[in-house]
């Protein structure tokens, strides 16, 4: 029977994450382990065009609960358009690191300050098909932010209750084809919202983390 967790609390967070530390360089993933996944000249062309990229996993404390501040992208985007995902996007040239990305990449796409952001730690990067080796940021934000969604970028966000994501009973498991080759897929379905992909994937790895801290 999948084990569930409860009420997960800031300071659980806290003291789990605190042990992490930001990459040193945020390209390294092993590109390699997708060989088994994906056809080869796919795993070749990630290898050539491989780039930098963070995600804000933006915890919202409200009184004893906590939710995740969640974004759908906009329809016109190049890359994800249409999915949920959280607020994040390339390293640039002048972010002076990769944390610093997921910071700016938050308060341009839904407003959010780097002084509202407390930065617990972080997941270690995870590659995208679409050749993003991500850095997933998790920061509590004060519950007094400030909403302003840049058009531009995202249709609209929402938060999710973190317990509601915690909860295996509410992932659900199933198979996406790309360039002939099936893998797995984590999905999330919550408001009318599909959360899956790289995002559900971050959400599962969190939750992994969480589980062991409990357990020890």
């Amino acid at each position: 029977m999948p084990e569930t967790l409860k009420s997960i609390t800031a300071d659980q967070i806290r003291r789990r994450l605190s042990g992490t530390c930001m990459p040193a360089d945020p390209l390294a993933v092993d590109v390699q382990e997708m060989q088994n996944r994906l056809p080869p000249d796919a795993v070749q062309e990630l290898n050539r065009n491989l780039r930098a990229a963070a995600v804000l996993i933006p915890i919202v404390e409200r009184g004893d609960t906590l939710a995740v501040l969640l974004t759908e992208r906009s329809a016109a985007l190049r890359h994800h358009a249409g999915q949920v995902s959280f607020p994040g996007g390339g390293m640039e040239r002048h972010d002076a690191d990769i944390s610093r990305t997921a910071l700016r990449e938050a308060h341009e796409e839904v407003g959010i300050r780097p002084e509202e952001v407390e930065i617990a730690g972080y997941l270690q990067p995870t590659l995208t098909i679409t050749g993003f080796a991500v850095t997933p940021v998790v920061g509590f934000v004060s519950s007094a932010y400030r909403l302003q969604v840049d058009p531009g970028e995202v249709e609209s966000a929402f938060e999710a209750p973190l317990d509601f994501l915690m909860d295996s009973r509410n992932a659900f498991h199933s198979e996406r084809e790309f360039r002939g080759t099936t893998f797995p897929v984590t999905t999330f379905h919550y408001g009318g919202h599909r959360i899956w992909g790289a995002t559900a994937g971050m959400l599962m790895t969190m939750r992994s983390l969480l589980i062991d801290s409990k357990n020890k």
